[in-house]
């Protein structure tokens, strides 16, 4: 029986050894952290004969060593463990391309991106299931792709639309997807990637692989690199008509004359999609050219044009209280989302920002919070952070509150004073200092919202 060590407790290495479990490997888990549920779970996972240590970094004994390492996605790919693995020829490979191994026969559509992959996954899923297609979406979207493996793997999908982070491009050496999605392109990650150029390389390296490409061309970046390099066989959308794509306007989907227009085909009225913001109509472009050319017919896209509402912790409408809008945009964990998320909503807004910082440039979030806000409310360890970049900007409308429950009540209560039109969390942070994830982020302020009276 084939030795595999895994690092990582989370939903990704628990999928992943579940998944070779199944196929016959020894398989253990590694997670240098501990804590009560963590414990509950290498329990629950001993009983399925899979050894999970805690409080632990992978051993790598030079007469045992595993024939597989595999990496979760928050783990830095150039930790010197795995540089040592690599080393000694041990074979490391991210969740995400572990689940290519065991899925290459159905065609994949990967989109990948620093901001909208996730609307743009869902939408894709959904306008496949509404053409009758056997699909399902996995990856960053919170269903780690080694589960839908596991799953599939005496009855394939027809097709995985799968959510890739850079992390798991990374870590993915022959993920190569049928269709190939780059949703948007900003500062993101650098704490881990360094250098804006190695980010880039790392998502560019994915649409390499791809057979179809297709791209945002309203993102300055991807239209600039669209414009200085040739890539094969590649689709371009644009929410600003015909005349801004790059190439011929029959492998292109824009919009014209307020309808969506894709490789010549009038599609639907732009007006019968329900979400707000125009970088959701680059989402829902980028999808419909990928449901296109995986053979969805025109009227079941159209479908989904009508009755898509949204992903959770994306500009998710909580409750109207009092005539003001509760809006969840925890999925806003950098300037560039959050920025968007601000732009999208009515003013005057309540918002509530802060978490674990990210590097990146602050400066247009900033213009944007001046112009639309009644007042920032900040949690988490950014808020001195926060504070001091606000004042520099002469905003001094800001309150540390230090927690979600607190901002809430704040929020309620300067709601009502300055009669605002929306309190809003888009928090342009990362959750780790207060949460797990940014969806227990969300759910913690929708809960709470809830909770508000009238």
């Amino acid at each position: 029986m084939g030795k595999v060590e895994i690092i990582g407790l989370g939903k990704s290495g628990i999928g992943a050894a579940k998944l070779l479990k199944k196929v016959g490997k020894d398989v253990t888990i590694y997670d240098a952290r501990e804590s009560d549920s963590f414990r509950q779970i290498k329990e629950d996972l001993a009983q399925e004969n899979i050894n999970v240590e805690l409080g632990k970094n992978l051993p790598l004994n030079p007469d045992n060593l595993p024939e597989l390492v595999v990496v979760s996605p928050g783990v830095p790919w150039n930790i010197p463990i795995l540089e040592e693995a690599r080393a000694k020829g041990v074979m490391t490979i991210g969740e995400m391309e572990l689940a290519w191994r065991y899925l290459n026969t159905s065609p994949w559509i990967g989109i990948t991106g620093t901001n909208g992959k996730t609307t743009t996954t869902a939408l894709i899923e959904a306008m496949l299931k509404a053409g009758n297609i056997k699909t399902s979406a996995c990856g960053n979207i919170g269903y780690a792709a080694s589960e839908l493996a596991l799953e599939s793997l005496d009855n394939p999908p027809e097709w995985v639309v799968a959510e890739i982070s850079s992390y798991q491009i990374e870590s993915s050496r022959d993920l190569a997807p049928k269709i190939g999605i780059w949703t948007t392109f900003t500062p993101d990650h650098l704490e881990r990637h360094k250098t804006l150029n190695n980010y880039c390389f790392i998502k560019a390296s994915l649409l390499e692989r791809s057979e179809a490409k297709i791209f945002n061309g309203d993102d300055p970046y991807i239209y600039n690199m669209g414009l200085e390099r040739t890539w094969k066989n590649s689709y371009w959308t644009s929410v600003k008509g015909k005349d801004f794509l790059i190439g011929d306007e029959s492998r292109g989907v824009f919009l014209q004359d307020s309808w969506i227009v894709a490789f010549g085909e009038l599609i639907a009225p732009i007006s019968l999609f329900k979400m707000v913001g125009s970088h959701n109509q680059q989402n829902l472009l980028l999808a419909v050219a990928a449901a296109k050319l995986a053979g969805v017919s025109k009227s079941a896209i159209a479908h989904t044009i009508t009755s898509f509402s949204g992903v959770p912790h994306r500009l998710e409408l909580v409750k109207t209280i009092n005539g003001v809008d509760y809006i969840n945009d925890s999925k806003a964990t950098n300037y560039d989302a959050a920025q968007v998320g601000l732009e999208s909503v009515k003013s005057p807004v309540i918002l509530i920002a802060g978490g674990q910082a990210k590097e990146g440039d602050n400066q247009a979030w900033i213009n944007v919070i001046k112009q639309k806000c009644k007042a920032v409310l900040l949690i988490g360890e950014a808020s001195d952070l926060f504070a001091s970049s606000l004042e520099k900007e002469g905003f001094n409308y800001y309150y540390k509150v230090g927690d979600m429950g607190n901002a809430l009540t704040k929020a309620q209560q300067l709601a009502q004073e300055n009669c605002a039109s929306v309190v809003l969390l888009s928090p342009a942070c990362a959750s780790f200092d207060q949460y797990n994830s940014f969806e227990e982020r969300g759910e913690d302020f929708r809960n709470l919202v809830l909770e508000l009276r009238e």
